[in-house]
């Protein structure tokens, strides 16, 4: 992100971007497109949850949540996309030990992460290095941000996105 572009917030058009994913429960691998999918829905919209890695215990815990409120997500019309920089063999992993049924990004190249300004600098016991931001986007189907969570703690989280979505004309 250059000094000159702001991070996107609530009210904001989301960025766009295309990258590998797994997309249904029979891991089928394919490209997603954020606006191709938006264009696809009449109403509702999408989550977007950013997140460090597969299979540690904060992102396990957010993406089986999610996938356990997966019905009344699509009850308000909204597709849950998990996104990490994780490769897709790592997703295909996640997926069976987890038995998760959202859709998984992978974003290896920092595409979506720098768009969405979650590729952060991060520090750990004195150490800096680079990681995501655990982040959230509720988009609606005109590809604008309705709703935006930064710094996400995983407990209680999706409960939070549920009611937004469910709450937000989306």
């Amino acid at each position: 992100m250059t000094s000159t572009q702001r991070s996107p917030t609530t009210g904001d058009q989301a960025p766009d971007f295309t990258l590998p994913a797994i997309l249904d429960q029979n891991k089928t691998e394919g490209a997603f497109r954020l606006f191709d999918t938006l264009n696809k829905l009449n109403s509702g919209g999408v989550v977007l949850f950013f997140y460090p890695k597969d299979n540690t215990p904060g992102c396990t815990i957010e993406a089986i949540e999610f996938t356990e409120n997966l019905e009344a997500f699509a009850k308000a019309g909204v597709m849950i996309i998990g996104i990490s920089p994780d490769p897709i063999k790592m997703h295909h992993k996640f997926i069976d030990k987890q038995s998760l049924q959202v859709i998984l990004v992978s974003d290896e190249e920092k595409t979506a992460l720098e768009a969405y300004s979650v590729w952060v600098e991060k520090s750990m016991f004195g150490r800096k290095y680079m990681g995501v931001e655990r982040s959230t986007f509720l988009i609606n189907s005109k590809g604008t941000i309705a709703k935006a969570w930064r710094k996400v703690k995983v407990k209680g989280h999706v409960d939070e996105v549920l009611e937004a979505a469910l709450a937000i004309n989306v």
